[in-house]
Order: C-alpha cells, then sequence, then structure tokens
C-alpha cells in the first residue's frame, strides 16, 4: 500500500513541479497536463484503498475515502466561484483522489488528521504568507506608498505597460468633464464581490492583454495615468507545489508551529 502511494506522489510532484513552470510562464495549465499523472497515481490509489480493505480495514478506507470526497466538492467549489484558479482547483482535487494518506512518514511525524491533501493546503497557505512581507519591503525599498493593506497585496507598474504584467487592476480611474482624472483603490470588499459574482468580474490584465480593442477605453486612461496599481500574481500552484513538497518530507507546518506555541 505505501509504494502504490509512493508511485502516485512520483507522478503528483513530477507534474506540480511542470504545472508550476507552466503556470509561471503562461499563466495557463492545459488539462492534457494532468493527463500522464492520472494515469499513475489513479490505480495506486485504487491498490491503496483495495490493500486496507483486503487488511480489513474498512473503517480506514471509508475515512480517507469520505475526506477525499469532502474535500474535492469543497475545492470544486472554490473553483466555480474562482477564489481558486481552474488549475489550483484541479491539482487539489486530484491531490484528494490519489493520495489520500501519507506515504511516508515525514521528518516532524504524522499530524493528528492523518490526510495528507489537508496538510498540503495548510503547508501552501503558511508558505504562501511570506509573498504579501516580500511585497511589502519591495514597495518600501522602491518608494511606492499606498495606503493599508495595498501595499502588501500590489505595485504600481507603467499604464503604458500595464498589458505585460499578470494580476488585476487594484485601481478604479475615470476621466471628468474636464479631462481631469480620478483615481481610487477598490475596496476589498468589492473586489471579492466581483471575483464570485457572475457577469461582474475584476479587471485582469489578461483580459486587456487579449482584448485590446475591447478595453480601448481602459487602456487610453491607464496610460493617462501613467503608473496603476495591480495585485501581484504568484500563481498559487506554485505555494501547492512547495506544500506538497515540504508535506512530503517536512511535515504538517501548521502542526509544527502549534506545537511549538504549546511547548509540546
Amino acid at each position: 500500500m505505501i509504494l502504490s502511494l509512493l508511485f502516485a506522489s512520483a507522478a503528483v510532484g513530477i507534474t506540480l513541479l511542470y504545472a508550476s513552470v507552466l503556470d509561471h510562464r503562461e499563466r495557463r495549465v492545459p488539462f492534457r497536463t494532468w493527463y500522464p499523472m492520472l494515469a499513475v497515481a489513479f490505480p495506486s490509489a485504487l491498490f491503496f484503498y483495495a490493500g486496507l480493505l483486503i487488511g480489513g480495514n474498512m473503517g480506514t478506507a471509508i475515512y480517507f475515502a469520505a475526506l477525499s470526497l469532502i474535500f474535492s466538492a469543497v475545492f470544486y467549489a472554490f473553483g466555480s466561484l474562482h477564489l481558486f484558479g481552474g488549475a489550483d482547483a484541479w491539482a487539489l482535487i486530484f491531490l484528494s483522489a490519489c493520495i489520500p494518506a501519507f506515504p511516508l512518514e515525514p521528518l516532524y511525524g504524522m499530524p493528528p488528521l492523518g490526510f495528507f491533501p489537508f496538510t498540503v493546503l495548510t503547508n501552501a497557505l503558511i508558505l504562501n504568507l511570506a509573498a504579501p512581507a516580500l511585497l511589502f519591503a519591495r514597495n518600501v525599498v522602491n518608494r511606492d506608498f499606498a495606503p493599508f493593506p495595498y501595499m502588501f497585496l500590489g505595485y504600481p507598474v507603467d499604464g503604458e505597460r500595464i498589458r505585460d504584467h499578470y494580476g488585476f487592476v487594484m485601481e478604479e480611474i475615470e476621466e471628468g468633464d474636464d479631462g481631469t482624472l480620478s483615481r481610487r483603490f477598490m475596496r476589498i470588499r468589492d473586489s471579492l464581490r466581483r471575483t464570485v459574482k457572475g457577469g461582474e468580474r475584476r479587471m485582469y490584465t489578461k483580459d486587456l492583454r487579449e482584448h485590446p480593442e475591447r478595453y480601448r477605453k481602459e487602456l487610453s486612461l491607464y496610460k493617462q495615468a501613467r503608473t496603476v496599481w495591480i495585485s501581484y500574481a504568484v500563481p498559487f500552484i506554485i505555494p501547492i507545489t512547495a506544500g506538497f513538497l515540504t508535506a512530503l518530507f517536512i511535515g504538517d507546518l501548521l502542526y509544527m508551529i502549534m506545537r511549538m506555541l504549546i511547548g509540546a
């Protein structure tokens, strides 16, 4: 059983690394990227469950299968609501289906839940917290100042070259009747509302890049504004990959932090 999960882990790990390169370079991961991984990892997962059932561990098999179904449904819902990117959601869904348990005991031991995908997700979220701190430091060094919390969330770019960057536009810029520009940062709750509301999406630089004619007015305003703040855009599949590797070899970072805090 452990050997089957190791085969699945090798296939998933290689695919996540490749998907991270694709997402960083092209900001898209074609769905066919997952096919070779699934050809190896899904049968390995079935072998894992078969081993549990043959060994009389039906309760354990039901435990992991139930968690896999629940987490897959949650990740699918997050993807549907645009809280995750499509590639991020599928990566976590396939991870839940193919590697429910830890393939081997990590350096700092097994966490209480023992559900490998949960550790990958929490590790990814913890590792991703470093990005806002680094972004804030970059803005301070470059003397690019904005109201809280925008310095932790984005950075200014040349309005004329905004299509060369990745992220969504954090400012709303309008031109008055007298030709003067007014600008304000989009409120966080408005940004989140637009993320989950159909038909009213945030302005992504990808849209500007792919449909310049449709957004001619916006591009003209950004050019006039000279600089425009956009969100940083580290594809979340990169933290997922880092979370996968740390979970596999080091362990559950959240569990480690909690143990340190209580002195265990």
